[in-house]
């Protein structure tokens, strides 16, 4: 078992133990989930006769969030701990009453297994100023002899499904500033920007989509980047961290040009999952797109962004493909529709009797004739010359009881 991964610690000054080690059932196995089986050995070797008063296997995993006022405080000034998984299981032990329990010197193996809480997991993560972690550990304790333990760290992972409707919905932000200082303004610069879905993940490559006007005096120039935002929540107080984790740049816009990205890509690189269902950690991210302005501060538009675990299978929401027809000049946005729908002209004000008259042929139906048999055929000519108005009521033929006065929106 020496060549397999495993953690093994050697133990006692008196060779008694040579080795302690816990080896999972599947050591490829990368991450866990809520509900999901941990199963395994406790390998134990023994250079001679071992006295055990118990082999037991511990499981933990909690989030902790701390800082303190300086490196060598004895204490953090701040500090909060949730538990989400406490696990012990005997592995061995003597009966009620008996002694130690005898090892024969050798290679001796203890099987485990237990589930992991149906109720969900929070996503393991280390940051700067707490964690979440869960481990296994297994302990012997013997007599005389302190206990001697070996630890195992494993990771869950908390599953986001970002084929969900409310991550498959597009984030669409518009936004204008005006450049120059006091009255010395030289104009605005205008940013508008769009991701067709809210969830991604790690490797997927971000298209986005934007219109920037500059009608500034200034050289700008527009950019792209994510950014992971790690809040800590401790003893009533909060810590925030922010990184950019990937970027990418556009071309310079000089003074009264336009730029559009239709697509530009923005590769996501591995990063973990949001966190958002941890009361004290939290992990969020953001696409931000930005204008930098020479001598002004950034114009920025920040889209959220979820990083899920599922993958994106490849459906498109009807509201996305909607939306995704529009340009990205949002003024579409401030107009409405008519509460009731405009009833199409009637005849008379498009044609007047003067104006028929004047374009009715001369050629009048023969006495002898009966029927449309015959009538010369240039005879209704003047249907094509005016084409007769769709059908259309005053009355309504299907009266609704009350009146519709919801007013109407577009969902995106």
């Amino acid at each position: 078992m020496g060549g397999e991964a495993r953690s093994a610690a050697t133990l006692g000054s008196e060779g008694r133990v040579k080795s302690l080690g816990l080896v999972f059932e599947d050591e490829r196995k990368g991450c866990y989930s809520s509900g999901e089986t941990v199963a395994g050995h406790v390998l134990l070797e023994a250079a001679e006769l071992v006295a055990v008063r118990a082999l037991r296997l511990e499981a933990h995993g909690r989030a902790t969030a701390a800082w303190g006022p300086s490196a060598g405080a004895a204490a953090p000034a701040s500090a909060s701990e949730v538990e989400y998984l406490n696990v012990r299981l005997s592995l061995r032990e003597p009966r009620a009453g008996e002694g130690p329990l005898l090892l024969q010197p050798g290679k001796h193996e203890f099987p485990f297994s237990f589930q992991l809480p149906s109720e969900p997991l929070v996503t393991s993560f280390t940051g700067k100023y707490g964690s979440i972690q869960y481990c296994v550990r297994a302990v012997l304790d013997r007599p005389k002899v302190p206990e001697q333990s070996v630890k195992r760290d494993i990771q869950v992972v908390s599953h986001i499904n970002v084929n969900t409707p409310a991550l498959l919905t597009p984030v669409l932000k518009t936004q204008e500033k005006m450049v120059g200082c006091w009255f010395f303004t030289s104009g605005p610069v205008s940013l508008s920007a769009k991701i067709e879905r809210k969830g991604y993940c790690n490797g997927e490559a971000i298209p986005i989509y934007a219109e920037i006007e500059n009608c500034s005096s200034r050289l700008v120039v527009p950019k792209a980047a994510i950014f992971q935002t790690q809040t800590y929540l401790a003893s009533g107080k909060t810590k925030t961290v922010r990184h950019m984790v990937a970027s990418v740049r556009g071309n310079h816009i000089a003074s009264g040009s336009t730029d559009t990205w239709n697509g530009k890509m923005l590769k996501i690189p591995p990063v973990p999952p949001s966190i958002l269902d941890c009361c004290i950690i939290r992990v969020d991210y953001s696409l931000a797109v930005y204008i930098h302005i020479p001598g002004a501060k950034n114009l920025m538009l920040e889209l959220p962004l979820v990083i899920g675990t599922i993958p994106y299978t490849g459906f498109v929401s009807r509201n996305s493909s909607i939306v995704s027809q529009f340009r990205m000049d949002l003024s579409w946005l401030a107009r409405t529709l008519p509460e009731q729908p405009e009833a199409p002209p009637k005849y008379a004000d498009v044609v007047s009797e003067e104006e028929f008259s004047r374009h009715v042929p001369p050629y009048p139906q023969h006495p002898s004739c009966e029927g449309e048999a015959c009538c010369p055929v240039f005879a209704y000519t003047q249907e094509f010359w005016f084409q007769p108005p769709p059908l259309y009521s005053e009355v309504d033929p299907h009266p609704s009881s009350r009146e519709e006065t919801q007013p109407v929106s577009f969902i995106l």
